[in-house]
C-alpha cells in the first residue's frame, strides 16, 4: 500500500511525538533540529492540521496529534521488531570471511583445526579471492586482506605487520654471503603482485642492492612459494605465510634478512558489524593464534641465541643457508585489535 505522505515526515512526527522534543527527536533521528522542524511542517502542510504546537517552552500534542501518534508508533515498532529479527537470523547464521588464497592456504589452514566451529556463534563461510571483494554489496560480511588499512568506508583492525624475505629451497644457494649471492642473481625471482613492497627487500640487502637476472610477477603469493620450493627459482614471500613451508623444510631462508613490508594483515568489516558477536569470536580467536606466534618467535629466538652461543662463531654461512629457518622468527605481535 502506498503511503500518500513522505516517510521521513512520518518518522519525524512520531519521535517528535514520543519525546515532545524537537532536539531529542533530532538525536535520535542523526538529524538537525531545523530538518525535524522542516519535516514537521511538511507532514502537517500535505494533512491540512496542526500535530504538535509550543505552549512557552514546552511541546504539545493537538487533538489531531494525539489521534494519529499511537498508530505510528506502533506501525514504526513493527518494522524495528521485522528489521531486527531479520539480523538477528542472519547473525545467526556463519560469518561469511574474504581473504587471499595464499592466506587462507599458509597461515589460517594450519590453524583451523584449533578453530571452535562447534560452538554457537563461531561458523564462517570462507571465500578466497585475489582481489578485495565489495562487502558493502554483500559479497561478504568481512575480510582479512593485506594493505596499508585504507578500506574507504570500512573499519580495520591490524592482526600483524607482515614482513618479507628471499626464499629458496633448502640447499639452493650455498657457501658465503657473496656466493649465495652471485647464485640467486643468476636464478629466477618469483614475485606476487600482493607483495606490495619487495623492492624494499631487495635495495635493503647488506653489499645490494639485489639485482635478479629474472623477474616473474604472478597473481598469487602461494605460486612464488611453490616454484620456490620446486627449484624453479627464488620467492620474496612474506615472512608469516612462509611458516609452514620452512616449518616442513621445503622453504629456507636465503640471507636470514627479514624487511618490513610496511604494509600487513587486516581484520577489514563495515561498522555497522563492530558489535557483531561472530565478528567478536573471530577477532578474539585470530588474537589468540598471532599471540601464540609472538610467543613461539620469543622461544625460537631464545633456543637459537643459546645454541649459538654453544656452538661458538665457527658455523659456515653455507650451513646456515641451507638450514630451514623458521618464519615466526620474522612474525610481529598484534599491534592493535579494536
Amino acid at each position: 500500500m502506498r503511503i500518500p505522505v513522505p516517510l521521513n515526515a512520518l518518522r519525524a512526527f512520531e519521535a517528535a511525538a514520543r519525546h515532545l522534543s524537537i532536539k531529542d527527536a533530532a538525536l535520535e533521528l542523526a538529524v538537525t533540529p531545523s530538518a525535524v522542524s522542516h519535516q514537521l511542517r511538511t507532514l502537517e502542510d500535505m494533512l491540512g492540521v496542526e500535530l504538535l504546537r509550543r505552549i512557552g517552552t514546552r511541546l504539545e500534542l493537538t487533538s489531531a496529534g494525539r489521534r494519529l501518534a499511537p498508530g505510528l508508533n506502533e506501525g514504526f515498532a513493527l518494522i524495528a521488531e521485522g528489521v531486527g529479527s531479520l539480523r538477528e537470523e542472519r547473525r545467526d547464521g556463519p560469518l561469511r570471511v574474504n581473504m587471499l588464497p595464499t592466506f587462507a592456504t599458509n597461515w589460517l589452514s594450519p590453524r583451523l583445526s584449533l578453530y571452535p566451529f562447534e560452538r554457537r556463534g563461531f561458523s564462517l563461510d570462507i571465500s578466497t579471492t585475489q582481489d578485495d571483494v565489495d562487502l558493502a554489496a554483500g559479497v561478504a560480511d568481512a575480510g582479512i586482506w593485506y594493505g596499508d588499512g585504507q578500506w574507504a568506508g570500512l573499519q580495520a583492525d591490524l592482526l600483524f605487520e607482515a614482513t618479507i624475505d628471499l626464499y629458496a629451497r633448502p640447499g639452493f644457494a650455498t657457501g658465503s654471503r657473496r656466493e649465495r649471492l652471485k647464485q640467486v642473481a643468476r636464478a629466477n625471482l618469483f614475485v606476487s603482485r600482493h607483495c606490495l613492497t619487495w623492492q624494499r627487500w631487495m635495495d635493503s640487502l647488506p653489499g645490494g642492492p639485489f639485482e635478479p637476472a629474472v623477474v616473474t610477477r604472478v597473481d598469487s603469493g602461494g605460486l612464488t612459494m611453490q616454484a620456490a620450493a620446486d627449484g624453479a627459482g627464488v620467492s620474496i614471500a612474506v615472512c608469516e605465510l612462509a611458516e609452514s613451508a620452512v616449518r616442513l623444510g621445503r622453504l629456507a631462508s636465503v640471507f636470514d634478512h627479514p624487511v618490513s613490508a610496511g604494509v600487513g594483515f587486516w581484520l577489514v568489516y563495515p561498522e555497522a558489524l563492530r558489535e557483531d558477536r561472530r565478528l567478536d569470536n573471530l577477532r578474539g580467536w585470530l588474537r589468540e593464534q598471532v599471540d601464540e606466534q609472538a610467543r613461539h618467535e620469543g622461544q625460537e629466538r631464545t633456543t637459537a641465541d643459546t645454541g649459538s652461543a654453544k656452538d661458538g662463531p665457527a658455523q659456515s654461512a653455507a650451513s646456515t643457508a641451507a638450514k630451514p629457518r623458521s618464519a615466526a622468527a620474522c612474525a610481529s605481535p598484534l599491534a592493535s585489535m579494536s
